[in-house]
């Protein structure tokens, strides 16, 4: 196997993508903050103590999206030509989807894993004086399309989610 990432060497070093023409691409992330019933109560009723929750984790998502150079030693700077994060609140968990879009030389999908795990992150923060036992599960890419290998996409998560 070799990996993109790591040249003859095994030193990691930045692909080059100057030749590379730019294409439409997209890729999609699904992540889950599981939390207590009196979290996803106070979710549902509007009631957590520190404001707009949902609110709050989609704008840290779309945010984040356009950050992964300065995260991510080896991402390329893209353009962030779209974005949506979705959350659902699920029985035991909020359901986070981020959708990230571009016409550019590389694929999106560390925008689009970024977005899920800031968005969750952001939940964690805003209800972690309620439910310390918050946790972030189930993170993976679900869809991409565009680029040299084509489309790509996998079904949602269940509780036994694999490969």
């Amino acid at each position: 196997m070799k990996f993109t990432h790591l040249d003859s060497r095994g030193e990691a070093y930045m692909v080059d993508v100057t030749a590379k023409a730019p294409t439409v691409r997209e890729a999609t992330a699904y992540g889950e903050v599981a939390c207590s019933q009196e979290v996803m109560k106070a979710l549902r009723d509007g009631t957590v103590p520190k404001g707009d929750v949902l609110a709050v984790a989609r704008i840290a998502g779309l945010a984040a999206a356009k950050k992964v150079p300065d995260l991510l030693p080896l991402a390329h700077t893209i353009g962030v030509h779209g974005a949506q994060v979705d959350l659902e609140l699920r029985e035991d968990h909020v359901a986070i989807t981020a959708t990230v879009r571009t016409a550019d030389r590389t694929g999106v999908e560390m925008e689009a894993l970024t977005a899920v795990t800031i968005s969750a992150l952001a939940i964690v923060d805003m209800v972690k004086g309620v439910d310390r036992s918050a946790m972030l599960r189930r993170c993976g890419i679900i869809a991409k399309s565009g680029g040299r290998s084509g489309d790509w996409a996998r079904e949602l998560p269940t509780a036994t989610w694999e490969n």
